[in-house]
């Protein structure tokens, strides 16, 4: 790893202290991926419309992003990943000691999302601006690799502890676990130099219309990933009785398969190209959908739970094809500050619909039915490659 990673990024650049902290956020992150949705389910007592609600503010400061880093346009993409490091920590540390009620692991929730949305715009800037020429494919595919290592370790540790101790779900202890590691992660993160230069003129909130076709992907993208991420877990601990256990199994079946197809897709796609990406993974989602939103009609309980957990890692797999959509930036981008400026500004474009589809999610499922859910999410992924058909690639 550490050979490929250096002949993919600058030796000039931070990228070692950068996917070191990657793949320490990734460890705190599996911990609290594995246990939150039966946490919510068992403790907190949240039912579909309840956990679209929470989504719904989890979801929130990926909208308020792009004015915050307006405000913040004179910090660097470093110090902004600082700050975000820090916000982490205080969200999951407040979640590891609140009482377990509605409004205060909601508010929890919200102050970790802060964080998390703040780094994620950097991350992808980070890893652009320290890749070698010709190489931007790559370095997304080896970024979003290493954290799905430690996200990996993460689910393992849930896995291996709630086989151990099932019947005492020691959910709140591996939250303050997950808030020590992140204090570690922060801690480290403080090494990583560098400072992008900014002026009035390169803030992060940033329109420009040949970014148009970028922003409307980025809709569509995050309507058809909500569905999956927000709903896809709790259609399996509602309907069919997953326990935090299975659920942590799933997600790490999932990431070891991230893992090693996200440095391929990233070879596809510098390969191939970026449009050719962003269009054929929609055939595999449809089909994804489908049996994700019908298969408990179709066939016996124990044959349709094994369909979804499949169908789960199918879309986890093919949503690594999102890639794509930054290559598009950097490809049209003038410069490096107004790729940087469009991929922060895109994280909140994506969230416009994704608050939306959070918080009437849940009511969809609650009054139409789960199917409705997972048909919008075909028609979603359907739009995004038809509109990225439309997309003029340089010769």
């Amino acid at each position: 790893m550490q050979k490929r990673l250096a002949a993919i990024f600058r030796e000039d650049s931070c990228y070692k202290v950068f996917f070191l902290t990657l793949l320490i956020t990734g460890l705190s992150y599996g911990i609290y991926k594995g246990m939150i949705d039966n946490y919510l389910a068992e403790i907190v007592s949240m039912g579909e419309f309840d956990r679209g609600v929470a989504e719904f503010f989890r979801e929130i400061p990926g909208l308020l992003l792009v004015f915050i880093l307006a405000v913040c346009y004179t910090l660097s993409a470093e110090a902004m990943y600082k700050i975000g490091a820090i916000i982490m920590l205080a969200g999951m540390g407040m979640l590891s000691i609140v009482t377990p009620t509605k409004v205060l692991v909601t508010m929890a929730i919200f102050i970790h999302s802060l964080g998390e949305h703040i780094q994620l715009g950097m991350k992808n800037t980070l890893s652009l601006n320290y890749a070698k020429p010709g190489k931007s494919g790559a370095a997304l595919g080896h970024q979003n690799a290493v954290h799905q290592i430690g996200t990996l370790a993460g689910y393992l540790v849930v896995i291996g502890v709630f086989a151990a101790f099932s019947a005492h779900s020691p959910y709140r202890i591996f939250f303050g676990v997950s808030a020590a590691i992140l204090a570690v992660s922060a801690a480290l993160s403080m090494k990583i130099s560098g400072s992008s230069e900014t002026d009035d003129t390169k803030r992060r909130f940033y329109f420009r219309r040949k970014f148009t076709k970028y922003y409307m992907l980025e809709v569509f993208y995050g309507a058809r990933k909500q569905v999956f991420f927000t709903f896809g877990p709790y259609v399996l601990i509602l309907l069919y009785g997953a326990n935090a256990m299975v659920i942590s199994l799933l997600f790490a079946i999932a990431a070891i398969s991230s893992y090693f197809f996200a440095p391929l897709v990233g070879r596809i796609i510098d390969r191939f190209g970026y449009k050719i990406v962003m269009i054929s993974d929609t055939l595999i989602l449809v089909i994804v959908c489908f049996f994700y939103g019908f298969s408990h009609h179709l066939f016996p309980r124990n044959v349709a739970f094994v369909i979804c957990c499949v169908n789960y890692i199918l879309d986890s797999i093919i949503s690594l094809a999102s890639m794509a959509s930054n290559v598009y930036v950097q490809d049209i981008s003038d410069d490096p500050d107004e790729m940087r400026a469009t991929i922060s500004t895109g994280v909140s474009v994506n969230h416009m619909i994704t608050v939306l589809i959070a918080l009437f999610g849940g009511w969809i499922w609650q009054t139409i039915g789960v199917e409705t859910l997972f048909i919008l999410s075909a028609v979603l992924g359907l739009c995004n490659s038809a509109y990225a058909a439309t997309i003029k690639v340089k010769k």
